[in-house]
């Protein structure tokens, strides 16, 4: 029996185990025009096994493969991929980014716009003044001939000539790029030959553009015609705008299009980001003065209508905020309540209360008509020069924005909030009007509908139900292959401590258990700790804790404080990558029958990221205190002994906000099954997501084949106890359910002690119970 076809493009020479069967449910999904919901844990080689049959199927129905992330690092891997493939089977692979990452002048989208259209009007008029240089060349000859007609027919051309010289003067004077001047102008075909001679990522692209002084995202747009891959990231497929541009890009229709999309229990919440509107207090203000400053006859109404809406505005955030509460509001968003059961909502109220004119529709037509026209002047000024920078029109923006909250924000789905924070530089409080998307479907559904077929991929996709409901899938094939590395690197703890519901985490014994349970847990990893909380500020009090020896025991290492308990290392202090080496150097491997809890890294919102990573993983002796709703928690890759244990505190239910209950309200109407049994709100908008980032974070740890380590979820709810409708059990994939070792919070340095001990992971003598 012959291999499947689609293994020309395979480019190692043994899949992994359940790869062939994964690739061959793939190809045949595609074959029958299906969508595919694949979830496979790390080991899987999902991104292969959505990959090949993929770039089969499109190279045998004339398509193209539009894999897409929002993970930098699975993007890098996706390049690492294509450029394995492409030296089995030569594929024709752009990688793109947006524009304001590749251009070579730093100017923004509208700017960009702008030079191009100008510098484009320039080579052409240049080339039109060369065709007619030449003509005249003949004329003269053929007139010199004695050829009359030519004569004639060459002065008509010079009249030409000299309104050319005119524009071109004209055009001189105005705003153009030198770099795509250079694209037009010059003999570009080294550069596609380059191009295709492998998979170049952007970084090679703008290295290769700079130094011979072209624009490498024009050339890359113009170079991605018919190609079989196409790596981009989440906002070229999910911004209806940019996708129907890209799409043109590729010189395809949608119908021609493969979408693979990596990190796929993402998606939901990229759509919802995708698809909602804002409308800050400072883009009106931006736009009164515009108004004020145009003798439009437009203007008057115009005025009316953005006046009342900011008036409003910022009548409703004072009325929500209430006495004192001005003062604590800080510089990142904070929502405020402003919807009502009954009626429209209280900005809404207050407008419609605020407002007089001619009515809201008529004016706020006007006041998008006035807005272009400005916008269109803004855009003329840039072009002829008269400006250095192209503006943007902030009554456009406005206008734009009233009218649809005034036309969309009492449409099912559409969840209007407003939204303060605090100006650094002024100290100043102002707002933000925001629709926001409920149901992401109303995005991804379209996007879905309209391709060929999507393959959405992720370790954490399940319950396959729930993501073909959310984001709008029909007629799916689903696939699931747990985690293939050897089941004796590995142990997962069910925890019996109490549940940790909000209202309990306050309690003094709840944090003594689990304070304890941590302290023993760092203590008995020879290694890295990863330990994931509902919260930052949860994260913070048992950091605290810890840190000030509040659980017992003492360390031999201080933060420099006068606190006993482990060296002290929050994110936010900011020790730079260089501190890395020499801190892992003094913290030191635990010892036998020491209690040192080594280095305690401190997340935190204002945190960087990369620099956090790079300082856990510099070392050995580290635990992170985190929360399961940052960064870190997945998408971030801990390989090897970068990390030996996870422990997972509480079931971390995001913060319930009037937002998130918007969300489940709509999830319940839209996806009710009329007998009352379901609770699709909760169960959709909650405790599903919570559950997947629970299992990412347990995913940081075994990476690879040879990989071991300890994953510990810290609450009685996972355990097997009768909790009711709170037990969270039964939420997690059989497999994994099977692997749930339900253990007392005292029993866990013992069964860490044995584990780690087979896997001869201590440096000396283990640490003493």
């Amino acid at each position: 029996m012959s291999d499947p076809a689609y293994l020309r493009f395979f480019p190692y020479e043994d899949p992994y185990p359940n790869q062939r069967e994964a690739m061959d449910r793939v190809a045949n999904a595609l074959s029958r025009g299906q969508d595919v919901l694949f979830e496979g844990a790390p080991g899987t080689g999902k991104t292969l096994s959505a990959l090949v049959p993929a770039l089969e199927h499109a190279r045998e129905h004339d398509r193209t493969v539009v894999i897409t992330t929002n993970v930098h690092q699975q993007m890098r891997q996706f390049v690492e991929d294509a450029r394995a493939i492409t030296r089995t089977e030569p594929i024709r692979a752009v990688v793109f980014k947006g524009k304001s990452s590749m251009c070579h002048i730093d100017v923004d989208y509208q700017e960009c716009q702008t030079l191009r259209d100008t510098t484009r009007s320039l080579v052409e008029t240049e080339s039109d003044k060369g065709e007619l240089e030449r003509r005249q060349r003949e004329l003269l000859a053929e007139s010199r001939d004695g050829d009359a007609s030519a004569a004639q027919a060459r002065e008509a051309v010079m009249e030409e000539l000299d309104e050319l010289e005119d524009e071109l003067a004209e055009i001189d004077a105005a705003n153009v790029c030198d770099h795509y001047y250079n694209n037009l102008t010059r003999d570009t075909d080294a550069f596609f030959e380059w191009l295709f001679e492998d998979v170049r990522t952007p970084e090679d692209v703008y290295e290769y553009a700079e130094q011979r002084d072209l624009c490498g995202y024009e050339l890359l747009k113009e170079g991605m015609e018919g190609v079989d891959l196409v790596v981009c990231n989440y906002h070229h497929l999910l911004d209806p705008t940019i996708r129907e541009q890209f799409f043109r890009w590729i010189d395809r229709d949608p119908s021609e299009i493969i979408t693979v999309f990596d990190e796929a229990h993402n998606v939901e919440d990229a759509a919802r980001e995708h698809a909602t509107r804002t409308l800050t207090e400072t883009t009106l203000e931006s736009a009164l003065e515009e108004i004020d400053g145009s003798d439009d006859s437009r203007s008057e109404a115009a005025r009316n209508v953005v006046s009342a809406f900011h008036e409003a505005l910022v009548e409703t955030y004072d009325s929500a905020l209430g006495f004192g509460a001005r003062e604590s509001v800080g510089d990142r968003w904070e929502d405020v309540s402003i919807t009502n059961e009954d009626r429209r909502d209280d900005l809404t109220l207050a407008f419609l209360d605020r407002y007089e004119g001619r009515g809201i529709d008529v004016e706020a037509e006007l006041a998008v008509q006035l807005g272009r026209a400005l916008d269109e002047e803004y855009e003329r000024q840039y072009r002829e020069g008269e400006t250095t920078s192209r503006k943007e029109s902030g009554t456009l923006q406005a206008a734009r924005f009233i009218a649809t909250w005034m036309d969309e924000g009492a449409e099912f789905g559409q969840y209007p909030v407003v939204a303060v924070r605090r100006n650094e530089t002024t100290d100043e409080v102002y707002g933000r009007a925001e629709l926001y998307t409920c149901i992401p479907r109303t995005v991804t559904g379209e996007l879905f509908d309209e391709v060929a077929a999507s393959v959405l991929m992720s370790a954490t996709l399940r319950p396959f139900d729930v993501t073909a409901d959310v984001l709008g899938l029909e007629d799916v094939a689903s696939l699931a292959y747990e985690l293939a590395y050897p089941e004796s690197n590995r142990v997962t703890y069910a925890v019996d401590t109490p549940p940790l519901f909000a209202s309990d985490r306050s309690d003094p014994d709840v944090q003594g258990t689990v304070g304890q349970l941590l302290r023993d847990v760092i203590r008995f990893t020879p290694g890295n700790t990863l330990a994931f909380f509902p919260s930052y500020a949860e994260a913070e009090r048992y950091h605290e804790r810890l840190r000030s020896g509040i659980d017992g025991g003492s360390t031999a290492q201080s933060d420099g404080r006068g606190a006993s308990g482990g060296r002290s290392e929050s994110a936010d202090a900011g020790s730079s990558a260089a501190e890395t080496g020499s801190k892992a150097a003094g913290a030191g491997s635990k010892a036998a029958g020491a209690d040192s809890l080594g280095t305690l890294l401190l997340d935190g919102s204002s945190a960087e990221t990369e620099d956090l990573r790079r300082r856990l993983v510099g070392s050995d002796d580290c635990a992170l205190f985190t929360s399961l709703w940052g960064t870190l928690a997945e998408g971030v890759s801990f390989d090897d002994d970068a990390a030996r244990t996870v422990i997972v505190v509480g079931v971390p239910y995001p913060h319930l906000s009037d937002r998130m209950e918007a969300v489940q309200a709509a999830y319940d109407r839209a996806f009710a099954d009329g007998s009352g049994t379901r609770d699709p709100g909760w169960t959709y908008a909650v405790e599903v997501p919570t559950i997947r980032k629970t299992r990412q974070a347990l995913g940081r740890v075994i990476r690879g084949p040879d990989d071991f380590g300890v994953r510990i979820l810290a609450d009685r709810r996972y355990t097997d106890a009768d909790m009711g409708k709170y037990s969270v059990r039964d939420r997690f994939p059989p497999e994994e359910r099977s692997e749930l070792i339900d253990i007392a919070p005292e029993k866990v340095k013992f069964g860490m002690l044995n584990f780690f001990a087979d896997h001869d992971a201590y440096d000396g003598d283990p640490p003493s119970p």
